[in-house]
């Protein structure tokens, strides 16, 4: 072969190569432009006042297509059906609790994305920012609406393996007093008489029982822990094994979480269980699909969670008490918080 014939293979090789690059940056600039669009037959979203002290009133990220997707936005809870009011706010994550929001955002820079927490007053107005080492993954808020809590992935994205690394904080809201990471914490693990220390300790989901404790998992050495933690004296100590992101309920009585069951397939591998505090027995709700969220409490009696939608996610609600069954609440949501009485 000539050189000349080698060159204009050469040649011919890179047009393919850049018009294969060309139509595959086109097709996804196509795409997220659509998702600026909205969708035939999705959910009616206008902009308007969003408050967290609302009366009876569900407020979470809109996933639905359209110039509002990502924003916060809310609904009467009685009526998750009705036409959303968008905030302008966008967050990833999304948690309230008496008038406090924390907002997990990403921050879109020339190169590449960075991510923030957002600390909001009822009106959705910045009170303080951090800068986060990760993605956002996980938010609460404690019911005085006084703590905070989030998590990030510092690697990897999914709570599904075990190749990833978590980092979760804790910010005191009066003090400004923030906790970087519960890695810090003292390890009591239970019926060992000392401290317990390693290098692949990992947190996430914290859920507070008040303005000092809190419930969270804990993972070391392939095992996860349901932990209960105090900010004063800086310690958790395990109480149950194989429980993840735990959810206090009202009365503070039960936790809600999500369990690894044998047999189910690696990428899909939980089920939600609820937990009687005073027992520690616990039971399977009646959700049979693989939740990979931190619920929340919708009532006394029963919880709503993410699972994957058409548009991201859908919102599906369940009796925590292991009767009836699931069905769906809202379409296009996540990160749902349930702010007023």
């Amino acid at each position: 072969m000539t050189i000349r014939n080698r060159l204009l293979i050469l040649l011919t090789a890179v047009a393919v190569l850049a018009a294969v690059a060309a139509t595959s940056v086109l097709h996804a600039a196509d795409r997220a432009a659509r998702k600026d669009r909205p969708q035939a037959g999705g959910p009616a979203v206008a902009a308007g006042s969003v408050s967290l002290t609302g009366t009876g009133t569900l407020v979470f990220r809109n996933m639905a297509w359209g110039p509002h997707r990502d924003e916060l936005a809310t609904v009467p809870a009685a009526t998750p059906s009705a036409e959303r009011t968008a905030s302008g706010v966008k967050c990833l994550r999304f948690y309230a609790a008496s008038g406090t929001g924390v907002c997990l955002q990403s921050v879109h820079g020339a190169v590449t994305d960075t991510y923030r927490a957002v600390v909001l007053d009822a009106r959705l107005h910045e009170r303080r920012h951090y800068a986060l080492a990760g993605i956002p993954t996980r938010a609460r808020v404690s019911s005085s609406g006084r703590m905070v809590a989030w998590t990030v992935f510092v690697s990897g994205d999914s709570y599904a393996g075990t190749n990833f690394s978590t980092r979760t904080s804790i910010l005191d809201t009066r003090t400004w007093q923030l906790t970087s990471t519960l890695e810090d914490f003292r390890i009591l693990k239970s019926g060992d008489a000392r401290p317990y220390h390693a290098a692949d300790v990992n947190f996430w989901g914290v859920t507070f029982a008040d303005d000092t404790h809190f419930y969270a998992t804990l993972a070391t050495a392939g095992s996860t822990y349901l932990v209960r933690g105090d900010t004063t004296t800086r310690t958790v100590r395990t109480l149950l094994t194989n429980a993840e992101c735990p959810s206090l309920s009202p009365d503070g009585t039960h936790l809600v979480f999500k369990k690894r069951v044998r047999g189910l397939s690696p990428d899909a591998p939980w089920r939600l269980y609820a937990l009687d505090l005073a027992t520690m027995r616990s039971l399977p709700l009646a959700e049979t699909r693989s939740v990979d969220d931190q619920v929340v409490w919708r009532s006394p009696r029963t919880v709503v969670y993410a699972l994957p939608g058409d548009y991201g996610a859908d919102l599906w609600t369940v009796p925590a008490d292991g009767t009836g069954t699931a069905h769906r609440l809202m379409t296009a949501a996540l990160a749902p918080a349930y702010v007023g009485p």
